[in-house]
């Protein structure tokens, strides 16, 4: 279990209501520098909701979110980011009519003093993404419009993208739904090499073995409550599963 002292990002006490219902009901939740934490849980039980309110697009109900010992407040995409903060949503947030590159770039294009894009050097840091960040099969020009990809590929460009500009922290809400083994088996590896250079991530899967192949600690919720924090060394994926299926 991580404590205060060595969590970066820390959520105490926090909750999500919608009128009477709540989503997320007094909620801790912490992680530290290169740790990976699988949020697990069934459908409804507040998994995507802390998801959404951890990358800014989901406001809090009450409790505090502190990075770095500090109380900070995200109210929307950009506060996290500038927090550190990527993430990967279920459905690949991407635009059809734009291109790979347009997409990768998007609201973070690289520009001369003047203001005019450098889509030179996109397209050239476009190729090394799709090649080097995560392999896509059938892409070989980042100028091709994401309308004509089909839903794994989508789902990889979101993630080359958010895997690119990474900083602290990296949310995946179940990221390997619509992608191939072999796909799904790059991302897995990118998230133990991001570990690997103090980068932590939280993955959302309703993949069991996904989770259990690449998290250092699980939490388990349901009906928007914690019910279960362990460590992977002190649990097996058969109790793991358990617990889930339980909830």
């Amino acid at each position: 279990m991580t404590s205060p002292s060595e969590s970066f990002f820390r959520l105490e006490n926090v909750s999500v209501s919608y009128g009477r219902y709540e989503a997320v009901r007094n909620l801790d939740f912490e992680i530290s520098r290169g740790e990976v934490v699988g949020l697990l849980g069934d459908n409804g039980a507040g998994k995507s909701t802390t998801i959404k309110l951890m990358s800014g697009t989901e406001r809090i109900t009450s409790g505090a979110i502190y990075l770095d010992g500090k109380e900070v407040a995200l109210r929307s995409r950009r506060d996290s980011e500038n927090c550190g903060i990527e993430t990967i949503y279920q459905e690949a947030a991407l635009i059809d009519q734009l291109s790979i590159v347009r997409n990768l770039f998007l609201s973070r294009e690289i520009a001369n003093p003047i203001g005019l894009l450098k889509l030179g050097e996109m397209r050239r840091i476009s190729r090394e993404i799709l090649t080097n960040a995560v392999s896509i099969s059938g892409i070989r020009d980042p100028d091709q419009e994401v309308g004509t990809l089909s839903g794994g590929q989508k789902q990889s460009v979101a993630i080359a993208r958010a895997v690119y500009f990474k900083r602290r922290l990296l949310l995946l809400d179940e990221p390997t739904s619509a992608l191939s083994v072999r796909e799904t088996d790059a991302l897995l590896d990118y998230v133990r090499r991001l570990r690997d250079e103090g980068v932590a991530s939280v993955l959302v899967t309703h993949n069991l073995y996904h989770a259990f192949e690449v998290c250092d600690r699980f939490v388990v919720l349901s009906h928007g409550r914690k019910v279960l924090e362990v460590d992977k060394k002190d649990t097996t994926l058969r109790e793991l599963t358990d617990h889930v299926i339980k909830m």
